[in-house]
């Protein structure tokens, strides 16, 4: 019988977690990229500035920090935040004022005495 190498239980442990991350994977119900879906937007630095509607939402690919308490490094990214629009609303375009109402000017004559009064 052969020697079990010294680096076997090593790669078991490390081969583990992989193993049941696929199957846990496998095992989801549905599909995160599924066939019908129109491809993802790429936003990268030529593309920075650009709105695209994802998920109801308008995003804006930005330049975003990284950090050590998000674990992300720096890189550019969709701002699909709660305070960015929903792509359903269409701003109402905007109409002159109706016909019947004129706006005049505000014209302001000077005192007889002159501006400001002197008593």
């Amino acid at each position: 019988m052969r020697p079990i190498p010294p680096m076997a239980p090593l790669l078991a442990m490390l081969a583990l977690p992989l193993c049941m991350t696929v199957a846990w994977a496998q095992a989801v119900p549905g599909d995160a990229f599924p066939a019908h879906a129109p491809p993802m937007p790429v936003c990268n630095a030529p593309r920075e500035g650009v709105a695209a509607c994802l998920g109801g939402r308008q995003c804006l690919c930005r330049f975003e920090r990284g950090g050590s308490i998000a674990g992300r490094p720096d890189g550019y990214r969709w701002d699909c935040g709660v305070l960015r629009p929903s792509c359903a609303e269409v701003p109402a375009e905007t109409a002159p004022p109706a016909a019947g109402m004129q706006v005049f000017p505000q014209i302001t004559l000077p005192e007889p005495e002159g501006w400001p009064q002197r008593r």
